[in-house]
């Protein structure tokens, strides 16, 4: 090997080095993409929808880095989440998979459901029923509905309905919510007699979050103990970040040997879309 070529392989190598360093510090420090895989953030989040999350918001822990590598041995820059946030955590129990919800309760909050309504500090959150929330049943919605092992990809057969263009769509009843504070997001409530609908008083300990997804009824969030497959009341030291802005989102019809698909998938309406 020439002195050249020996010359010209170092600095290929360093160039690598300092590629992989500012990927780690971006996806660490500042912000890293999110990918939605089920429908329990729905309406504001379909499945195929990608986000990035901004690291900053709430401050940093081994949870905002890469494979929760063990660099930073507690929170640092630490601020506590705003009431109707969505944020990125790592899920207990296994702290090994990252979740998205929104914060419902904070720190001293009583957190309820009665009757499919919400309650905080024993006052009834405002509910409105708004239109119907109507989307068109997409591939990678069947995929998700093949993987929990069912055939409907609306959930139950009866939320399912012919689309004017050809195809099936799914029709949920839709309903804006407002926080005491004033913000307002959009839920979906699909059901008056499932589980997370009645809950006993949940009261939010110091430094914890009470989490819940907006599609209510297909959410495992804070309603439910941390098994493996709800999450619980969720430590605020396990926050990764704060969700910023749709970037792209894919109806997951496209094909890695069908270049025109990548763009025929694409869902452009979505993008753009902040929280």
């Amino acid at each position: 090997m020439s002195g050249k070529s020996a010359s010209e392989w170092r600095e290929y190598g360093t160039f690598l080095l300092k590629l992989a360093l500012f990927v780690f510090i971006l996806r660490s420090f500042i912000v890293s993409p999110f990918n939605i895989p089920s429908e329990s953030m729905q309406p504001r989040l379909l499945i195929g929808d990608y986000l990035l999350v901004a690291k900053w918001p709430y401050g940093y822990s081994k949870y905002s880095l890469p494979f929760s590598l063990p660099l930073i041995p507690d929170r640092v820059f630490a601020s506590e989440p705003k009431r109707g946030d969505v944020v990125v955590f790592k899920a207990p129990p296994s702290l090994k998979d990252d979740y998205i919800k929104r914060v419902i309760g904070l720190p001293g909050d009583v957190i309820q459901m009665r009757a499919g309504v919400l309650e905080i500090n024993g006052v009834a959150v405002k509910k409105e029923r708004i239109a119907d929330l109507v989307i068109p049943v997409t591939d990678n919605m069947k995929e998700a509905a093949s993987l929990e092992g069912t055939q409907f990809p609306c959930w139950r057969q009866d939320f399912e309905e012919p689309a004017k263009n050809g195809g099936t769509q799914c029709r949920y009843p839709r309903y804006k919510e407002t926080l005491p504070e004033g913000k307002s997001y959009e839920i979906l409530d699909l059901d008056d007699a499932l589980p997370g609908d009645d809950t006993e008083a949940f009261v939010v300990g110091e430094g914890k979050l009470f989490l819940m997804g907006d599609n209510r009824d297909r959410s495992a969030d804070s309603r439910f103990p941390a098994d493996g497959k709800a999450i619980g009341i969720v430590p605020q030291e396990y926050l990764v970040g704060r969700a910023l802005v749709t970037v792209f989102s894919t109806d997951g019809s496209s094909r890695w040997l069908l270049p025109w698909t990548w763009f025929s998938a694409a869902r452009p309406e979505r993008i753009g879309q902040g929280f």
